[in-house]
């Protein structure tokens, strides 16, 4: 059965339909209202006319279909599907940035508090996303200093035999060593935490109460002080709180700019009425992509009772109402064949389901440029999701209108800022390095490691310093491995690690914002062990492989980090690693050097280490001593060492009792 034959067998009920090509790849997956009415669609000569959709049907050779009850359980299928299969056709979610949560690891033995971008099911309880992404930091520093629960690497699951300094300066129970606090008083320190995070401040608030009075009437009055303390911050922010759920509710904003196949959608981010944040997508290569081969005809526009229906194709969304009606204005006919092939209103619609579905938040409104078919499905489906009503749309006129037009604006400039020769701020590139490995501030100061070596022989580390966006050779270091023989990297990077952090530690000098290792995990945790040693847990580290260019960082090492090659923060990190590496190559090579010419000379009989130190040094190299006459070698040793030396070079290998380095191949 051909596949126009198998079309015409489809059933006419809502579900998903997946195209698949010679090798039986699914390259494309897409949802229905009316399963046979749309893929027949397909068929039709004015819609294989569009080059993405023309393509595809040369592509496909076969076509499967997923039944389902209504067409809210299509568009979650069809996200999931999108998802797992990852169609070359579709248009897929292609993401700079995450925003983070906080995590409360419920299933260790004493549980901690930390930052974190990867929701994973693993017993932890996961709180946001927070929104700028710092506020998530902010948070889990307040943590620190009111409850008192730690966020580091250590492993809490064992006891270890000292604290360390985050117990002394009183931002940690320190339940890392033994009998220093109960589990029953940390696991209620964690409960706190938890009812914080929860929003449920008055359970809270109740909860300190009552168990600061209980201290004060046992004479425990150091802990009561603790206590009120805490109660006051909770109350400070349920005061907050109850102003802000008095103002304007939560919305995402979106704009888009297209040009040569190239697309760049900016998200903003209100909450209570404010823009906190923005967010970029892109993407590249768009003849890759299919977008809708024309508007379903079995799904009907819907439009808001409130807002007017935006036109089905809008090229500059940025512009004005006043502007669109200018004698001047693009009519829809005088538009290239390039833009025409885009469809705004079908990427939204498969863009907005990525993006929201399966997701723990959605805001309360979604405003985007221009209508799109299932707007009130997807709508209806994030609101059954989220447990509360969802609207998604797409306003002409007014304060929501002008907030698209400025998301328009933006996109544009984070087109122009990513395709085009605009290079991003030394501070922009530091911000997005923040985002990527999740730093709880921006790095201002980064110190590289690589070790170097041939098969173990004259193994030798650098380390490089960049600083407020220039590498600063002043910093630069090179260190010679000394308790290591033969081929150990990981060994190697221990020591050096060990010793430059235990030298500033002795010297009280401050540490940098941010660790980084050339290397994989191996490097990663042989660097980790070494500052593990000198009681340094909570530097910030990481290690990008090379080849992958993965970066890990340590803690989450099972949550690599995997940037655009495109990506400015991808190329600081390679130029800072490169930079180690050539630092790290040169001295090694210097140091070979030094131990060829060295060999050399001791092979002269009467030259031992004093006299070659002398020679290299009035001469300057071992050509030098080579080149120099018997009158200037006598300025320098005894006269016999001279006519010794001057016969070694001058006379056959053979006169000097010396094996040729390599044998000569007839």
């Amino acid at each position: 059965m051909d596949l126009s034959q198998k079309i015409r067998t489809l059933p006419r009920r809502p579900g998903v339909y997946l195209y698949k090509n010679a090798e039986g790849e699914v390259i494309y997956v897409g949802k229905a209202k009316n399963l046979r009415n749309r893929v027949s669609s397909y068929l039709l000569e004015k819609n294989q006319a569009n080059q993405k959709t023309g393509t595809l049907m040369r592509e496909a050779v076969d076509v499967d279909y997923i039944q389902v009850d209504n067409e809210q359980e299509a568009l979650a299928l069809e996200n999931n599907l999108i998802k797992q299969r990852k169609p070359r056709f579709n248009i897929l979610l292609r993401d700079d940035k995450t925003y983070p949560y906080v995590k409360l690891t419920m299933s260790d033995r004493h549980p901690k508090v930390f930052v974190t971008r990867k929701l994973r099911k693993d017993g932890g309880l996961y709180f946001g996303p927070y929104f700028p992404g710092n506020l998530a930091h902010r948070l889990v520093d307040l943590i620190h200093r009111s409850f008192l629960v730690p966020s580091c690497k250590v492993d809490l699951n064992r006891y270890h035999p000292r604290p360390c300094l985050e117990y002394y300066i009183k931002r940690c129970l320190a339940p890392c060593v033994k009998d220093l606090v109960s589990t029953e008083a940390y696991r209620e320190a964690i409960r706190d935490v938890q009812l914080f995070l929860d929003g449920k401040e008055t359970e809270l608030e109740s909860r300190i109460t009552a168990r600061m009075t209980q201290a004060a009437l046992n004479e425990q009055f150091e802990l009561a002080a603790k206590l009120r303390d805490q109660l006051v911050t909770v109350h400070q922010l349920q005061q907050k709180q109850r102003i802000a759920s008095a103002e304007n509710e939560d919305a995402d904003v979106f704009g888009y700019h297209f040009d040569k196949e190239m697309l760049a959608v900016n998200q903003f981010h209100m909450r209570e009425g404010k823009i906190v944040d923005k967010r970029d997508f892109f993407w590249e290569d768009l003849p890759d992509l299919a977008f809708e081969a024309g508007v379903d005809e079995d799904v009907e526009m819907e439009t808001d009772m409130e807002e007017q229906t935006a036109p089905a194709h809008d090229p500059e969304p940025w512009r004005s109402e006043a502007e669109r009606r200018a004698p001047n204005a693009v009519a829809m006919n005088q538009l290239p064949e390039q833009l025409q092939d885009f469809s705004p209103s079908a990427f939204f619609s498969a863009f907005l389901k990525q993006l929201y579905l399966d997701q723990p938040y959605v805001p309360r409104a979604i405003y985007v440029p221009l209508e799109f078919p299932d707007r009130a499905a997807l709508a209806s489906l994030l609101g059954s999701q989220s447990g509360r009503k969802v609207e998604i749309l797409a306003p002409q006129r007014g304060e929501k209108r002008s907030l698209g037009d400025l998301g328009c604006q933006n996109a544009k400039q984070s087109y122009d800022q990513r395709f085009r020769t605009l290079a991003p701020s030394k501070n922009a590139i530091a911000t997005a390095l923040q985002d990527a490995l999740t730093l709880a501030e921006m790095p201002t100061r980064i110190e590289c490691f690589d070790i170097s070596h041939i098969q173990g022989a004259e193994t030798v580390a650098s380390m490089v310093v960049w600083e407020k966006g220039e590498m600063k050779k002043a910093d630069y270091r090179k260190y010679k491995v000394k308790t290591v023989s033969g081929v150990d990297d990981f060994a190697s990077m221990r020591e050096i690690i060990h010793r430059r952090y235990r030298k500033l530690q002795e010297e009280e000098a401050p540490f940098p914002s941010l660790i980084l290792i050339d290397g994989g995990l191996g490097q990663l945790h042989a660097a980790y062990a070494a500052l593990e040693e000198i009681g340094v847990t909570l530097q910030p580290l990481a290690s990008i492989a090379k080849r992958e260019e993965v970066i890990y960082v340590h803690g989450q090492e099972d949550d690599p980090v995997v940037l655009d090659r495109r990506s400015p923060v991808l190329h600081l990190v390679q130029k800072i690693r490169d930079e180690s590496h050539r630092f790290a190559i040169t001295y090694h090579r210097k140091r070979r050097e030094m131990r060829d010419r060295e060999s050399e000379l001791f092979s002269i009989p009467g030259v031992g280490p004093t006299t070659q130190k002398r020679l290299i040094e009035h001469f300057g190299s071992v050509r030098g001593v080579s080149t120099a006459s018997y009158d200037a070698l006598t300025a320098v040793v005894q006269p016999k060492i001279a006519k010794l030396i001057r016969e070694y070079f001058t006379q056959p290998a053979e006169a000097a009792n010396v094996s040729p380095a390599l044998p000569i191949l007839q």
